[in-house]
């Protein structure tokens, strides 16, 4: 997961909504998101390759996690961050005793953003920054860098959403197309994380089109002030005007 925008009780009315795309090489096997035989209400895409997950939902729990960027990763020892995700919605644990109770293990796991929200509080950590920290009312960015770096499509991404949470009505299709901005930053305001020009110019835009790299899918999550949730994830080939589509939608 490569982009993730967040209002977090910015607003009665929409109390969460989550955007979120997931950016991987296409020839990595990938589950679509759909309940999970180990907990079927545990909503997620899965990685097949690790058995993990880079976005998912459980009633009112609700998890996401990146990695960050750092060159070429030369060691294959680690565990898979996609764990974390599926650990924490299988769990009971409140955000901050999930983190409190793993805290030792982290530095078993590559370079890694997690988010952890539940009806009341949303966490955020990484094994690459400060400790982890109760987020507060407010619009919230996350790519391959550390809470709200301002890497260009997070600062685009914050003020997309920003606009459409200042609207009436949350419009889907607005929604999605923030996530499908093909964007590329200026040189001069890319970021420098240990990949090649060329890279950086690619990974800048909100979606993603290589020849074998690219946005897999886009995840938006929604929770009403009355308690209804809707996750929909559109998976795409490449480009962002075809899509398959999944859609749940459940009270808690």
């Amino acid at each position: 997961m490569c982009l993730i925008l967040i209002a977090h009780h910015l607003t009665e009315q929409t109390p969460l909504l989550v955007l979120a795309n997931r950016d991987e090489f296409y020839d990595r096997p990938t589950a679509a998101a759909a309940p999970w035989n180990e907990c079927r209400e545990l909503i997620a895409g899965r990685d097949l390759a690790s058995g993990g997950s880079w976005f998912g939902v459980r009633g009112l729990r609700w998890a996401s996690v990146t990695n960050v960027r750092e060159g070429v990763e030369h060691s294959h020892s680690h565990r898979s961050r996609g764990w974390l995700v599926r650990d924490y919605l299988l769990s009971e644990d409140s955000p901050q005793d999930f983190l409190e109770k793993n805290a030792n293990q982290i530095t078993k796991y590559a370079g890694f953003n997690l988010l952890l929200g539940d009806d009341k509080e949303l966490w955020y950590s990484s094994n690459r920054g400060p400790v982890a920290q109760k987020l507060g009312p407010g619009i919230y960015g996350l790519s391959n860098h550390l809470l709200d770096k301002p890497w260009p499509k997070v600062k685009r991404g914050k003020v997309a959403l920003q606009a459409l949470m200042s609207r009436s009505q949350v419009d889907l299709d607005r929604t999605f197309a923030i996530l499908a901005d093909t964007t590329r930053a200026a040189d001069a305001d890319l970021p420098d994380t240990g990949v090649p020009l060329e890279w950086e110019r690619a990974l800048s835009a909100a979606f993603i089109s290589e020849r074998d790299y690219g946005t897999r899918c886009s995840t938006l999550l929604m929770r009403t002030g009355g308690g209804n949730h809707l996750l929909v994830e559109r998976r795409f080939a490449a480009s962002p005007e075809s899509w398959e589509e999944s859609s749940f939608s459940w009270t808690a």
